[in-house]
């Protein structure tokens, strides 16, 4: 290991004078303290690092140690259902409400190993040699290292083991002996390695109709969630978190408030996972890293969740990162950055910002795993732009790498509209590739439904400006009805209550029902229309009403009471034609 001394420090960055070889990204241990940083500057008598922790106590002539590695992250089984700050550090485990200087990562869990194979068998990499069970119903296969292959020489038998125990070794093909483990370490700035990136898959169920129904995000998408102080991106995202059909969840807060944090830790270890009925927090990990934390703690938080992710990607899993938000950590590399009198970019950010966020965003995807199954990381990400200005550069460069975008607009959340997505503002480019899944899954008018719903919101923007200058009632009648009717989408579809225990969660079967339902309405709202009617006349049926409270009222497991509605619907549409046609 070679050693330097601190001649400089600032902040979380300082420099020292090498007595030995360091390389970039190596890890370091720092000071009595033995604080972890991390080698981000080399010159021939000089190194500069950046320290995740705080530097408070550092002085010229400290010793830095490196450690003859990258920062890397230990991933294993008993990840699952902890509590980690950005450095993967315990905070559920701890009796203080700090983390102290030079704690090291989260001693893991005892599970009762399963072994696969027998002494003598050649393994590639990533194959696996036994299983665990780190939660009833939820089996995990122990994986061979990614960059290595061999022969067993010996495996350990059935038993209860330490995730830091040796269950075997691996005779490497290179002649070395490499011990099988539960628990990896990995280099949390190099992505994992797969067998090959396969493309677009079936959609990520996430429950929210506004986004399954129009925005709707592909298994190894990438989606971004912009939106100013106060307009629901952290509720929305703990929301998907929640109910999104991911296998294993991975909550990333990065930079997030002290209060909402603590609402979160609350409040998850209490929800009940709707596959198993156990606890939610069995298949999550959630990585709190907080404003108050070291800034650059901050900016490793973001590669140490999506190295977590790709770990249980590489178990066939399909795992959902959610990071909230890209813009702290962006604030993180901008700090960062002014500490180095690196020159600055665009609204101070660095000039690397792009690639940081391409870096990362692209390690989202669906892949085929180094031992032949299929596993996905779908990204989700929070912005947070100052003032509502979406075309500040964090928001900007977030926008070229991503797939799908759920602009929030603050109007709709001052009206108590949520989840405030603003429908013409958003987009889904995997839409398209994803309207054969939706049409195989009973809803072959999907697409059609979905453009009539997207132009019919188009329309009503345009209309409620002149509504402003002329009045509602001076419009024609057809204008009358698209606001009608572009209001019922907006009320029954659009509009979901994440408190209400019927409507917080919508099944792709109540979904398509309920846009099955505002089809028909519109469909015979405008043949009335065409036979005479009057969109007063049409605003008075009880059906509408109906239509508006449907999610309120008829939860996933009521399935037949929307059969009943559409029989409603279809009864006072023939009374009002029939009644226009007596009259006539």
């Amino acid at each position: 290991m070679s050693e330097a001394r601190i001649t400089w420090c600032s902040g979380s960055v300082l420099r020292a004078r090498p007595e030995g070889s360091f390389h970039i990204n190596e890890a370091l241990l720092i000071g009595p303290k033995q604080l972890l940083g991390e080698v981000i500057r080399l010159s021939h008598d000089e190194i500069v690092a950046q320290v995740y922790e705080d530097t408070g106590g550092l002085r010229p002539g400290h010793q830095v140690t490196g450690q003859c590695g990258p920062l890397s992250a230990s991933l294993g089984p008993g990840l699952l259902g902890n509590v980690l700050d950005g450095l993967l550090r315990p905070l559920s485990a701890l009796k203080t409400e700090l983390i102290w200087p030079g704690v090291r990562p989260h001693e893991g869990g005892t599970f009762r190993f399963v072994p696969a194979v027998r002494a003598g068998q050649q393994l590639g990499p990533g194959a696996p040699f036994g299983h665990v069970e780190p939660f009833p119903g939820m089996r995990l296969p122990c994986l061979t290292p990614p960059d290595t292959s061999g022969t067993v020489r010996h495996i350990a038998g059935e038993g209860l083991y330490q995730e830091t125990e040796d269950l075997g070794e691996l005779h490497a093909d290179d002649g070395t002996s490499q011990p099988l483990r539960m628990r990896q370490e990995w280099g949390i700035r190099e992505p994992r390695p797969v067998a090959r990136r396969l493309g677009i898959g079936p959609p990520m169920i996430t429950g929210q109709r506004v986004l399954d129904g129009l925005f709707p995000i592909a298994r190894g998408s990438r989606a971004t969630l912009p939106g100013g102080f106060g307009t629901g991106k952290t509720v929305l995202l703990e929301n998907l978190a929640k109910w999104c059909d991911a296998d294993v969840i991975v909550f990333v807060a990065c930079g997030e408030r002290g209060n909402e944090m603590a609402g979160v830790l609350e409040e998850f270890p209490e929800l009940q996972d709707p596959r198993t009925n156990r606890s939610l927090m069995e298949r999550t990990v959630i990585i709190a890293n907080t404003s108050n934390m070291p800034v650059a703690a901050r900016e490793a938080s973001i590669y140490t969740g999506i190295s977590v992710a790709e770990y249980f990607r590489d178990h066939g899993l399909h795992v959902a990162l959610m990071a909230d938000s890209t813009s702290r950590w962006a604030e993180a590399l901008r700090e960062i950055s002014g500490r180095l009198g690196e020159l600055p970019g665009e609204a101070g950010y660095p000039a690397y910002l792009s690639s940081r966020l391409a870096g990362f965003y692209e390690r989202a995807g669906r892949v085929e795993t180094l031992h032949g199954q299929e596993g996905s990381v779908t990204i989700m990400s929070a912005v947070s732009p100052p003032s509502d200005d979406f075309s500040e550069p964090v928001t900007t460069h977030t926008r070229r790498y991503i797939r799908t975008f759920w602009s929030l607009d603050r109007t709709l959340a001052q009206a108590r509209f949520f989840p405030a997505i603003h429908p013409l503002l958003s987009y889904s480019d995997d839409a398209d590739a994803l309207a054969a899944w939706w049409q195989g899954q009973g809803n072959p008018q999907w697409p059609a439904l979905r453009q009539q719903f997207l132009t019919l919101l188009g329309e009503q923007q345009r209309l409620e400006r002149m509504v402003r200058i002329v009045g509602r009632d001076a419009l024609p009648q057809r204008q009358q009805l698209v606001l009608l009717c572009a209001e019922l989408i907006g009320e029954g579809f659009l509009r979901q209550s994440a408190f209400s225990l019927i409507d917080r969660l919508t099944s792709p079967a109540r979904l398509t029902a309920m846009m099955r339902l505002l089809g028909s309405f519109i469909s015979h709202a405008e043949t009335a229309l065409e036979g005479g009617a009057n969109v007063d006349a049409i605003g008075e049926l009880p059906v509408l009403r109906r239509l508006q409270r449907m999610g309120e009222e008829i939860g996933n497991d009521a399935m037949d009471r929307f059969d009943l509605l559409q029989r409603e619907l279809d009864s006072q549409f023939y009374a009002l034609t029939t009644e226009l046609a007596d009259a006539g």
